[in-house]
């Protein structure tokens, strides 16, 4: 039962007492020999037991107050407790974000590292290669040279006896 349709209740049943008070009016207001124990007097029954009626419902409605205010002093501190806690969330998921970051950097840093020196290298074999390609293209050259020579040598011999 939520709270609403509890007041509606309580509503209700302080109109019906109301209703059976005033219909029953001289019933409530005529005085009665009441004992207390101790001591005899003389009062209107039905005064007395609306006093005490009106005594426990204030009491109740009292009791009712504190616990509303010890419900919304709760949820106060819940929802405190709930924004700290969000923030702290907050705060550890954004060092999250930094530290992969960080980490990130450091991965393209090192990427980039071994690419350079990938390159590095590369470049090294390449002129080794250059180097090594010139000096076969120096060593046919020179072959090639020698075997010309060699030819022109023969051909001159061959061809001096016959010029003479």
């Amino acid at each position: 039962m939520n709270l609403r349709a509890f007041a509606l209740t309580l509503i209700l049943a302080f109109a019906l007492l109301l209703l059976l008070v005033t219909l029953n009016w001289t019933a409530f207001a005529a005085p009665t020999a009441l004992s207390l124990g101790f001591i005899e007097i003389t009062a209107p029954l039905g005064m007395v037991m609306l006093g005490f009626i009106a005594a426990i419902s204030t009491l109740f409605v009292v009791y009712i107050l504190f616990q509303q205010a010890g419900v919304i002093l709760d949820a106060r501190r819940f929802a405190k407790e709930g924004k700290a806690q969000r923030e702290l969330a907050d705060k550890a998921e954004a060092s999250r974000f930094t530290e992969l970051r960080t980490l990130l950097e450091g991965e393209m840093r090192r990427i980039e590292a071994q690419g350079a020196a990938s390159t590095r290298e590369l470049g090294a074999r390449m002129e080794q290669s250059e180097r090594g390609l010139q000096e076969k293209l120096a060593e046919a050259t020179r072959t090639t040279a020698a075997y010309l020579g060699e030819i022109e040598d023969k051909l001159d011999r061959a061809l001096a006896p016959t010029r003479s």
